[in-house]
């Protein structure tokens, strides 16, 4: 028998409006942080290939190290440090994270900086699930989703301003000016959650073979699987924007931080409108966003072809963002008693799906498909994840069903 979804998380700790937005705001300066150092090396790369004296391909693998380390971090660090109290663990992966990037500054060659990219990528997603359990712990009843999208409107802001101004800096002083620029705001958000954040034990009872228990559960495999496959459209078509956007629109070289910029926009707008609709209808937020995703893919092939119309299917790229909210507060809904891991592993889902997209992306490309190819990956990935959650929903109502009859 499964037991009613609880509408607020276990350990919920509703405060005022003040202690709350004093707190959202210091757990969004640690996003912005991350969100910051995960993007900016991406524009970096010919430089920092060029210093450590490799090619432009080899220096993208520091990229992926990263990726790696937040797949493996998140459910590694959950499970370890769930007796943690929740500012305390805040703080320590934030000082992890700012550690990481300072080193990135330091390391002296490729291998070094992929060691240190994977490390840094160690408290990224346990980092988000966590903030994201204390936010909506600290919300009213019906602003769960709103909480949690504030604290991830600091990485999706991140991309709108924290990249262009790391990037500027590294272009300024070298790149690794931009891991140091990274590891201080990584610093101040310490200080920040240390004086904003209320101080929370963790969960009656918790333990790493408690919160392993989140991994028997299926509802939370399926909201994984809706991360993982339904949000990879997104990535398949983001990934190569840019060859896209000049090899089909014909968009000018001069334009594309503006189009970019856009895109940073889409996501925050998304972020923003996705955290109302969860709070009001959660599942039907879920299904909506997947079917809007589906429809942005299809529209940006056609849309490709011109660049006023290019331009406003990239910031529509941005707004499928929206799903992100609305996962997280399911996973913390279908977890029971293992919030923490399971919170932690939305982000594990959106590495996966950043993985897939990008991969599919780049078979059908290197079919010969074309750029605008990757609108059709997408629209296959969104049908993947609309799938799922059909299954998903259709699994938790034969079982309140048989519970039904059994009471």
């Amino acid at each position: 028998m499964t037991a009613p979804l609880p509408s607020t998380p276990i350990d919920s700790t509703p405060t005022d409006d003040r202690t709350l937005v004093r707190a959202v705001l210091a757990l969004g300066v640690g996003g912005f942080s991350i969100g910051t150092g995960e993007f900016v090396i991406m524009g970096l790369l010919p430089e920092v290939a060029r210093d450590i004296g490799v090619s432009i391909p080899q220096a993208g693998h520091v990229i992926s190290a990263y990726a790696l380390g937040v797949v493996v971090g998140a459910p590694v660090l959950a499970v370890l440090c769930a007796h943690w109290g929740r500012r305390a663990l805040l703080m320590a992966l934030m000082v992890v994270y700012a550690l990481g990037n300072f080193a990135s500054a330091l390391a002296p060659g490729y291998g070094s900086l992929t060691a240190m990219r994977l490390f840094t990528g160690l408290p990224h997603g346990t980092y988000f699930g966590v903030a994201a359990l204390v936010a909506a712990a600290l919300a009213p009843p019906g602003r769960r989703a709103r909480a949690v999208g504030w604290v991830m409107l600091g990485l999706t802001t991140a991309t709108l301003v924290g990249v262009p101004i790391a990037a500027a800096l590294g272009e300024a002083f070298g790149w690794r000016a931009a891991f140091v620029f990274v590891g201080l705001i990584a610093v101040a958000a310490v200080v920040m959650v240390r004086l904003w954040v209320p101080a929370m034990p963790a969960s009656h009872g918790a333990s790493p073979l408690r919160e392993l228990g989140a991994l028997a559960r299926k509802q939370v495999w399926f909201t994984l699987g809706i991360g993982a496959i339904g949000f990879g459209g997104m990535f398949a078509v983001f990934s190569y924007i840019k060859p896209t956007l000049l090899e089909v629109a014909g968009m000018p070289p001069a334009l594309m931080p503006f189009v970019l910029s856009l895109f940073g926009l889409g996501m925050v707008a998304g972020n923003l409108v996705g955290s109302r609709m969860a709070d009001k209808a959660l599942m039907p937020a879920i299904g909506k966003v997947l079917l809007w995703s589906i429809l942005v893919m299809a529209l940006f092939v056609p849309a490709a072809h011109h660049p006023a119309s290019a331009a406003l299917a990239t910031f529509l790229l941005g707004t499928v963002v929206a799903i992100g909210p609305a996962l997280q507060i399911r996973l913390m809904d279908v977890a029971g008693d293992a919030q923490t891991l399971a919170a932690a592993l939305n982000h594990s889902a959106f590495n996966a799906a950043n993985a897939l997209g990008a991969w599919l992306g780049g078979v059908a490309i290197s079919a010969g498909m074309g750029w605008t190819s990757t609108g059709w990956v997408g629209v296959v990935l969104g049908l993947g994840g609309v799938a799922i959650f059909a299954w998903s929903m259709g699994t938790e109502k034969a079982t309140a069903a048989r519970a039904s009859a059994t009471a």
